[in-house]
């Protein structure tokens, strides 16, 4: 649900008139589909200038609540319907459990790179949605420009102008960064890895949220440590009391979170809540592993800060990448360890030596040029959108009881089927159309989520896709 825009008493004019247009959206004076009145006349009817109604469009176009056609202006969009209750919490597990990743998880990311498939099961964005053409073009000329660049090994912990543009962006977000103790690696995923094999052995116990991202399962398995998984709140993130009482009954020796729309849930932690996160585990000495891969793709006005903000003792090792945002292909990912930096160092030596510097100054030059803030904005109404129009469409033709996530940020749905249905026949089924799902059992080491599902809405908009989901509907509906 997209949040009420608040202004402080001395705001500016921007912020006054989108707040003055976002009350009669909620209203009802200004309906779905209603064209808003074009910036000049804007301008003259409110007294202001044209910069301010540019401001405050952009505004209202962010948070979802207008958007704009080529040509045409600015239009009220449709809402999301409030029909759907939100899927429910997880009750705690009893003690921790050892992880058993079947080959199930291999066969849905096979099925992504299909393209006879609709890939609802993976989340993976449409190529289309990515700046690939400049991406190409800046490639070109790296490799014109310093053909030594190929010929080079690649043993380094960062590309000093790409660590600095990582680390600017990150004061923006109110998280500073020293950028010569950045990591950069090939991708989150071996981010995560070498983060994980920095504070644990094999054998320990790491807490996760449940339901939690299968590529963070089969990581743990792949290391030989067990795992408690912590009930996350859809709305809020991981719940504080359960990792309290988790914190008592185990030795727990770290903790995999993503507090910035989480993979599936798309659940944001509130700042104060990421906070007494902190505390909570400074309390107990407790490393933090945070995967920020999402943090970018927020729909409100600001992006939420990184859990790594409130770090004051370098316990957070915090990762991410440009996968879900630039360039999935690239495999370009970082991680700021913290008091860990020199075991990740040594760790990433022995892992791959180093990321390729010919990708790091690519996607180095793209940021310095401007033109990913710009991106970003693009990217981020786009998935924006297009969550909206799969969750009218999940209401619309799944069984009556699903209940359905609202993130405000990312591009995943997480799906709860009334009990009746088994989400790992539905998968089976769906495959015989062509179709592919990620089944519930997949986010948990327990036997949970059998009525559950993770959607992947980064696929543009179109009829095929409409009629996928109501394929997969149908299929739901048969087994009640």
């Amino acid at each position: 649900m997209i949040q009420t825009l608040t202004a402080p008493a001395t705001a500016p004019l921007y912020v006054e008139l989108a707040r003055s247009l976002e009350q009669l959206i909620d209203q009802g004076t200004l309906r779905p589909g209603h064209r808003l009145p074009s910036v000049r006349r804007m301008s003259l009817q409110r007294v202001v200038s044209i910069s301010t109604v540019l401001q405050a469009y952009t505004v209202l176009e962010n948070r979802g609540f207008i958007e704009a056609r080529p040509q045409s202006g600015y239009y009220v969009r449709p809402r999301l319907a409030s029909a759907a209750l939100e899927p429910r919490m997880a009750k705690p597990m009893a003690k921790p459990s050892a992880v058993g990743v079947n080959d199930l998880t291999a066969e849905v990311i096979s099925f992504a790179s299909d393209p006879s498939y609709v890939p609802f099961g993976a989340a993976c964005p449409d190529y289309s949605l990515f700046p690939t053409k400049k991406l190409a073009r800046i490639l070109a000329a790296v490799g014109r420009n310093d053909p030594s660049l190929l010929g080079r090994y690649a043993m380094n912990w960062a590309f000093d102008p790409l660590s600095r543009e990582i680390a600017r962006r990150y004061l923006q977000a109110g998280c500073p960064l020293p950028h010569d103790e950045l990591v950069i690696t090939c991708g989150c995923a071996e981010a995560l890895n070498l983060s994980l094999r920095a504070v644990t052995k094999p054998g320990d116990t790491v807490a996760v949220e449940t339901p939690t991202y299968f590529g963070f399962l089969e990581t743990l398995q792949s290391l030989n440590l067990r795992v408690v998984e912590i009930p996350t709140d859809p709305r809020t993130g991981i719940s504080l009391d359960a990792l309290r009482a988790a914190l008592a009954a185990n030795d727990l020796k770290a903790l995999m979170v993503m507090p910035s729309f989480s993979n599936p849930l798309g659940s944001c932690m509130p700042d104060e809540k990421k906070e007494k996160l902190y505390q909570l585990t400074a309390a107990a000495d407790l490393p933090i592993i945070e995967d920020d891969i999402y943090g970018d793709l927020h729909f409100g006005e600001r992006r939420p800060k990184p859990l790594k903000a409130w770090d004051t003792e370098g316990r957070v090792l915090l990762c991410s990448s440009f996968s879900k945002t630039l360039a999935p292909s690239l495999r370009v990912g970082w991680c700021a360890p913290g008091r860990y930096l020199e075991r990740v160092r040594r760790l990433k030596f022995t892992n791959t030596l180093g990321t390729p510097v010919v990708l790091q100054k690519t996607v180095s030059d793209f940021l310095r040029n401007g033109g990913y803030d710009h991106h970003l904005r693009s990217i981020r109404r786009a998935y924006h959108h297009q969550l909206h129009l799969f969750s009218q469409a999940i209401i619309r033709h799944f069984p009556e009881g699903t209940r359905l996530s609202r993130p405000e940020g990312s591009f995943v749905l997480w799906i709860e089927l009334p009990p009746g249905v088994d989400t790992l026949r539905l998968y089976r089924d769906a495959l015989k159309h062509r179709i592919t799902t990620a089944p519930g059992a997949l986010f948990s080491v327990k036997d949970r989520y059998k009525n559950c599902l993770r959607m992947n809405c980064g696929l543009p908009w179109s009829e095929p896709i409409a009629a996928a989901l109501a394929t997969v509907g149908d299929l739901a509906k048969k087994q009640l």
